[in-house]
């Protein structure tokens, strides 16, 4: 009998924490959570007005959650600056972010706060915004950006909110566990059910720690207890890692949250600057023969979440992206103008001299050509790209090791992916 009575308490325990209204405790559906869920509609082609496109289409999860697809919709090796929508004509003016670790991502608020690391001393306080997803954060958590996709003309397509529930509800399987997981009466609003749509692709992006959140890098098992990778002493990397922390130079002020090394550093301190990125003018050509305008992009300026009085300050602003996985999610910057770290690391030496009022001759190795102008020549945080107290250019190779100890950044499931030559070179 108290076997039975503790049964009965289980099963209502389960009810009252997870079953929606009118749902059967005794009868799970076929989809089994609410991470399996959002698992399914994350790959879900339908929930595009063509059918080509899903959440894992712009976001890939065997490419490091990015756009691996070149300007003609294929998987190859030189990744577009942005993603071409469901209507195969189509492209956004922002380059796709990785989705993986964004669950980290804390939910948009504006801040007054100390870095932290070896950056704290040099580089204070920061004031300003924080978080967010997209590029500008103009939505606060995964489920506000779970919701933009579909119904983005120049993404999924989808003519709005309805057409989609419309989609969901042609889905027994999707039915049954919604109604379980949300309650009986979730499809009696179009509104409610999208969200819950929504909702349940940010579990998946939250819960699914296999695939979003591994923390399985080289640099994670450098810091296990016993250690399962050692930096080689002598090595690119080690010496790369060294420069990246280093008080030399100022890449942890922008790429470093924690105040201690850590597995579960995200490598992005969530903090928004204009860095004086130039124009992608190949991406603005293609999207004005389309017929699509281009207008300079005001980053976080454009977030309608943002304090009127900080309009102007807040142009040209973008949020610091992480480094995990950042050798295997080429292109870079918002605007995807650099397909390599080579580029990135580049511009890097050519921000810094432009930071201390210099004229740069820096060549971007990728074009042959000194770096353009930026793309918006105003609130530049010059303070911080000057910082470095050394060249990242030269014959002592300091940008290629920052480079090898960015590819230990990697996770494991995406080492595969590594310039095999540069891995042997970097003595990862």
């Amino acid at each position: 009998m108290l076997n039975a009575q503790w049964v009965l308490l289980s099963m209502l325990s389960f009810c009252l924490l997870g079953c929606g209204s009118g749902s059967d405790p005794e009868t799970l559906p076929e989809i089994e959570s609410k991470q399996l869920l959002g698992d399914a509609l994350f790959h879900d082609t339908n929930l595009s007005k063509n059918g080509t496109q899903s959440c894992a289409t712009c976001h890939n999860p065997e490419n490091g959650f990015a756009d691996s697809r070149d300007a003609d919709g294929v998987q190859g090796n030189t990744p577009y600056a942005a993603s071409l929508g469901d209507d195969s004509t189509s492209f956004g003016d922002r380059n796709a972010p990785t989705a993986a670790y964004a669950a980290m991502i804390p939910e948009f608020t504006k801040v007054s706060r100390l870095r932290n690391g070896q950056q704290q001393a040099t580089h204070g306080t920061y004031d300003g915004y924080l978080g967010g997803q997209f590029w500008d954060g103009r939505e606060s958590n995964l489920s506000g950006q779970a919701g933009g996709p579909p119904t983005n003309p120049l993404e999924m397509g989808m003519d709005d909110k309805a057409a989609v529930v419309s989609v969901l509800k042609e889905n027994a399987e999707y039915v049954e566990a919604f109604e379980y997981f949300y309650g009986a009466d979730i499809f009696n609003s179009d509104e409610g059910a999208y969200d819950a749509m929504a909702d349940a692709i940010a579990n998946f992006e939250t819960n699914d720690e296999t695939a979003f959140l591994s923390f399985d890098s080289k640099y994670d098992k450098s810091l296990s207890f016993p250690s399962e990778y050692q930096y080689a002493s002598e090595s690119k990397a080690e010496l790369g890692r060294v420069l990246f922390f280093s008080s030399d130079f100022s890449c942890a002020a922008c790429h470093q949250s924690l105040a201690l090394p850590s597995r579960k550093e995200p490598f992005t301190s969530f903090e928004f600057h204009n860095i004086g990125v130039p124009l992608n003018t190949e991406l603005q050509s293609r999207r004005e023969a389309l017929g699509l305008s281009h207008p300079v992009d005001l980053g976080l300026a454009n977030n309608e979440n943002i304090e009127v009085e900080d309009l102007n300050v807040s142009k040209g602003k973008f949020k610091v992206p992480t480094m995990r996985n950042v050798a295997v999610t080429a292109p870079y910057m918002h605007n995807g103008v650099f397909s390599t770290l080579e580029g990135v690391l580049a511009f890097y030496e050519h921000a810094r001299v432009r930071g201390r009022n210099e004229v740069s001759t820096i060549v971007n190795p990728e074009t042959g050509s000194v770096f353009s102008d930026p793309e918006l020549d105003m609130n530049i945080a010059h303070e911080l790209l000057r910082a470095n107290q050394l060249s990242l250019l030269g014959e002592d190779g300091r940008a290629e090791a920052i480079e090898c100890f960015l590819m230990t950044l990697t996770d494991a499931k995406y080492e595969h992916l590594l310039d095999q030559a540069k891995v042997e070179t970097c003595g990862i």
